[in-house]
């Protein structure tokens, strides 16, 4: 379907922190202060504001963001109000390179994430939950060809064996110890192996994704103007197809289909300039119909805007006819100030 908006603010989510280069200050952020007799330049620092409505719940939720010693620390706060202006969820976070701190307001609870590197080849994460005493570390060793890179990572306090995944360029393989569940409710644990492996094939990629269970087989043949992706699963013989076609820089079509289900879906991109973009589709598996309307531009450097604008119309088609169709309406917009 279309563009997922982000999802709202939950218990604490720690996600790896993303710090553009600074933005170009504008006369207006830049004051002065009296110091020895000389002016001395202050540079306000950039804020962020986005705020989003949806109306099936219906709940406002905020982001403020604020960057600050040359972009190398953010202040992040997030929280949700609804109809009647009552705020809750608030959650402060402080996100630098190296070191992420995420403050949950009503649980009191505080989520710390660190990263340092111990030498050329080796990378040590580590997320500890304060309240629930907690944690996890990860450590990422790069093997002679640097693109090679081995992983292992565990929770703290060890109560299974570390999980080992081995990243090289065709792909990637996973070794996890996992529960296994018996008929008698008995819980024995176990090796699970899952991975991904590419390889060229003509004019295009083949994916094999396999894990316990079972195993994907996916081609994609991709040019300028045409997108053929074929996928079958195994052992359930599913078969799916997804279609790609662009007519112009500024028209594409999107479509989806599985053959066990009939299941298809659709979707239309139309580019009417570089600040106003329309999205139109249709999924069969929910009788969902949608439209999306993006306004803004992106500087093509710094990846900012002044402000953005998104808005989601979804119309529900009842399954049957006791039930009436549902109109719903999401609004995203954020402002960089």
């Amino acid at each position: 379907m279309g563009d997922a908006f982000p999802p709202s603010p939950n218990p604490i989510y720690l996600l790896p922190p993303t710090l553009p280069s600074a933005t170009s200050s504008s006369p207006d952020a830049i004051e002065s202060s009296s110091r020895g007799g000389r002016l001395w330049p202050i540079r306000r620092p950039p804020l962020r504001f986005t705020t989003e409505f949806d109306s099936e719940c219906p709940l406002f939720f905020h982001k403020i963001s604020c960057k600050f010693f040359d972009s190398l620390a953010k202040l992040k706060l997030s929280f949700q109000n609804d109809t009647k202006g009552e705020i809750f969820r608030p959650q402060l976070g402080f996100i630098t390179k190296n070191l992420a701190v995420l403050y949950d307001v009503e649980s009191r609870n505080t989520l710390v994430k660190g990263s340092f590197d111990l030498g050329r080849h080796l990378q040590v994460q580590t997320t500890y939950d304060l309240q629930e005493q907690l944690g996890a570390i990860a450590m990422a060793a790069t093997l002679p060809d640097p693109s090679v890179k081995l992983e292992l990572s565990s929770c703290v306090p060890l109560v299974r064996m570390p999980r080992a995944a081995l990243k090289f360029p065709a792909g990637e393989v996973v070794l996890e110890q996992r529960d296994n569940v018996k008929e008698n409710d008995e819980v024995t644990k176990v090796l699970a192996i899952e991975g991904i492996l590419r390889k060229q094939l003509l004019n295009g990629v083949c994916t094999f994704t396999f894990n316990r269970n079972d195993l994907n087989l996916r081609y994609s043949y991709k040019d300028e103007e045409l997108s053929f992706i074929p996928s079958v699963n195994l052992p359930s013989n599913s078969l799916s197809v997804a279609f790609k076609r662009r007519f112009n820089p500024s028209d594409k079509l999107s479509y989806w289909y599985h053959f066990d289900s009939n299941v298809w879906s659709t979707v239309y991109k139309h580019t009417i300039s570089k600040e106003l973009k329309v999205k139109a589709g249709y999924d069969s598996k929910v009788r969902l119909l949608w439209a999306s309307l993006w306004v803004g531009a992106e500087d093509a450097k710094t990846k900012a805007a002044p402000m953005k604008l998104k808005a989601q119309m979804m119309l529900q088609i009842p399954q049957d006819e006791l039930r009436n169709s549902t109109l719903m309406f999401r609004v995203k917009k954020r402002w960089d100030l």
